[in-house]
């Protein structure tokens, strides 16, 4: 496995003072970030637990709110915007828990959510790292248990198939959408916007790599936690709120934005350091088959005088093009871009 940045690596707190250590990532997300921490407080209560967000330089008043607000929160002010790894990462190495609990701010934690994943970790010594059931607010399912990723993967998902079959286990695999979403299950990882961690796991599989700026840094650490010998589980009694819970691969159906298109050139980054880490040579395979589905779109939208579809056929040009900045950028998935991206 090629890694561009080193791992850090973690030393487990001697005598934890709390039950929990719930960890906040925050960049220009006041308002959010207002709901997540109330949501927080109420699941605390009566709890040994703090709470500690790191502010990723926001320009919108967000730490001046925690400040006044949520005087028993503990904010640490990054100074720069280190992304979603590095930023963990900080907080990590100064949390006291027994266990680490990572949430995003547009994340809420349903009542019961955060004790009941104490419980099942205290029940599950094995278990490193664990996830639970993320809904939208309207109650609407989100993917919660992944599958490691792999060329086939993205052929099944970038080709609609994933979505054509959700039920098939072959044509479903990478999001599971084939599962009993209410049944627990042992899986390869879970998605960062909520998860709980046991030190010790850390202590051997090392912290995020802070290659990844943001997307696939929790794959990566899923995948470092297996190697060193724990489980990642999924637990649907575990429910939590998350608001931004679509892929940035689902920006590609729309207009790409100047907004959409960063987002998209974030998860292309750190699809093709990923790719490089752990599948070697098939980094070329998946770069070219993103290619060849853009170059597609651009082909079947050329000659339309449907404007719908000459804006979907302008959106395969750019994205072909954010692909290849993508693979210059990394050199190939070698290296990862100086942060902030």
């Amino acid at each position: 496995m090629n890694t561009p940045d080193p791992t850090p690596q973690f030393v487990v707190p001697a005598h934890p003072q709390f039950e929990a250590s719930i960890i906040i990532v925050s960049f220009n997300t006041r308002e959010v970030l207002r709901e997540c921490l109330q949501s927080v407080l109420i699941e605390t209560n009566g709890l040994a637990a703090e709470i500690l967000v790191v502010d990723n330089n926001s320009s919108d008043g967000s730490p001046e709110m925690v400040e006044q607000d949520f005087p028993q929160v503990r904010l640490i002010r990054a100074g720069s915007n280190l992304g979603f790894a590095s930023a963990n990462n900080l907080a990590l190495q100064q949390a006291d828990g027994r266990y680490f609990v990572l949430l995003n701010s547009d994340a809420f934690f349903r009542p019961g959510a955060l004790a009941a994943s104490i419980r099942h970790m205290d029940e599950n010594p094995g278990c490193g790292l664990a996830g639970g059931l993320l809904t939208g607010r309207d109650g609407g399912l989100q993917p919660s248990s992944r599958s490691f990723p792999t060329f086939v993967d993205d052929a099944i998902v970038l080709t609609g198939l994933a979505a054509r079959f959700p039920k098939s286990k072959f044509f479903g695999r990478f999001d599971r959408t084939w599962a009993d979403p209410y049944e627990p299950a042992e899986v390869d990882w879970v998605p960062g916007a909520f998860c709980i961690i046991r030190p010790a796991a850390l202590v051997r599989s090392g912290l995020f790599n802070p290659a990844f700026f943001l997307y696939y840094e929790e794959v990566d650490l899923c995948q470092r936690i297996k190697q060193a010998g724990y489980t990642i589980w999924y637990w649907p009694d575990i429910s939590v709120v998350h608001i931004g819970g679509e892929s940035s691969r689902q920006l590609t159906n729309l207009t790409v934005s100047s907004t959409a298109a960063q987002v998209v050139l974030w998860r292309m980054r750190s699809a093709l350091l990923y790719y490089r880490m752990y599948h070697g040579w098939k980094v070329h395979a998946a770069k070219w088959l993103e290619l060849t589905m853009y170059a597609g779109r651009v082909v079947r939208n050329y000659f339309s005088c449907d404007p719908v579809r000459q804006e979907r056929g302008r959106s395969g040009g750019t994205l072909m093009q954010l692909m290849n900045q993508a693979w210059n950028d990394t050199r190939g998935g070698t290296i990862s871009p100086p942060r902030p991206w």
